[in-house]
């Protein structure tokens, strides 16, 4: 049973003591919408000669609906074997939901099984894919009070009660199971390239959704475009100044490879390379910060609205989901 703990407040934020004496952390979440196995491989292949090992979201299996995405999933033999093969070399390999489309428990509950049994345990951390109406806590669940009518109007109320993960009962229904095998669920993005300076309490549990065990937020990079400007070397010295950590949120998939490399993307990459970054994937950062707090914490009601609020205007900017 997770207990509270003393409020993380973000004017309370220490300059974090990183690893190995490193200056800052970076790390990235590549979920894998439209990403096939050709492109996978470049972008990836540039990753590991650079040095950075970061997480990979994957769908373990294919389903039976409609697929809403032509992205590549566990069930085509070559896909996994490459996938493995970049967990032996120390890419984390995340969850992505079960599939490319909404699954019912059962469906989940597959999609959980063949993961563990692909990549030798369940997923730690998760990035729940938009199309999927099994998400937990998600569309206008994601706020609270207000925010929730906000929310509704900035979207015009097409995310309305539309995520049932979390509901008893209902045939999506799997929030048990991801409580019992997912310790890190990814919630906010926010256009700021510190996640730290956008997300102090990260990871946290909220009480108010408690099938999640912990929430971890992203820096905004859903395509090659916005993910060279967050990694732009005015960000970085910002980054590296705080002392922060980025997690990026990202497709790969998406423009990062089209017959050849993005050329701002290789040379950034190869430019955030050369700091003096600690550069490994997203659940062994959020493990190291949690264990900073002897293991807990919990997000307090007022946190909770001031993120909400943050995020809000975020979006009111930048728009996404």
């Amino acid at each position: 049973m997770i207990q509270p703990v003393k409020s993380f407040q973000p004017q309370g934020l220490q300059r974090v003591l990183w690893p190995d004496g490193k200056s800052f952390a970076f790390t990235i979440f590549d979920d894998p919408d439209s990403q096939t196995l050709e492109a996978g491989r470049e972008v990836y292949a540039l990753l590991a000669d650079l040095g950075f090992r970061t997480t990979k979201g994957v769908w373990p299996i294919r389903g039976s609906g409609t697929p809403s995405d032509h992205g590549g999933t566990c069930a085509e033999p070559a896909y996994r074997a490459w996938v493995q093969d970049l967990q032996q070399k120390g890419f984390e390999i995340g969850l992505h939901n079960a599939t490319l489309h909404t699954s019912i428990r059962e469906q989940t509950q597959l999609g959980l099984e063949t993961f563990a049994e692909y990549f030798g345990g369940y997923p730690v951390t998760l990035a729940q894919h938009y199309y999927c109406d099994e998400n937990i806590y998600w569309g206008d669940q994601r706020v609270s009070g207000l925010g929730r009518l906000l929310y509704r109007a900035l979207t015009g109320g097409r995310n309305r009660d539309r995520s049932h993960g979390h509901i008893p009962g209902h045939a999506e229904f799997w929030g048990d199971l991801c409580r019992r095998h997912i310790r890190y669920v990814r919630n906010f993005t926010f256009a700021e390239t510190n996640t730290l300076r956008a997300c102090p309490y990260m990871p946290y549990h909220d009480p108010d959704r408690p099938y999640v065990n912990y929430w971890y937020a992203s820096a905004e990079g859903a395509t090659v475009e916005p993910f060279v400007d967050r990694i732009g070397e005015a960000n970085l010295d910002r980054l590296e100044a705080d002392g922060g950590a980025c997690i990026m949120y990202t497709h790969f998939g998406l423009g990062f490879w089209d017959g050849r490399m993005h050329r701002r993307f290789a040379e950034s990459m190869t430019r955030l390379a050369r700091r003096n970054g600690w550069f490994v994937p997203v659940s062994k950062l959020l493990d190291y910060l949690l264990d900073r707090r002897g293991g807990e914490s919990v997000l307090l009601a007022a946190e909770r609205r001031e993120l909400e609020r943050r995020w809000l205007l975020h979006k009111v900017r930048f728009g996404n989901a």
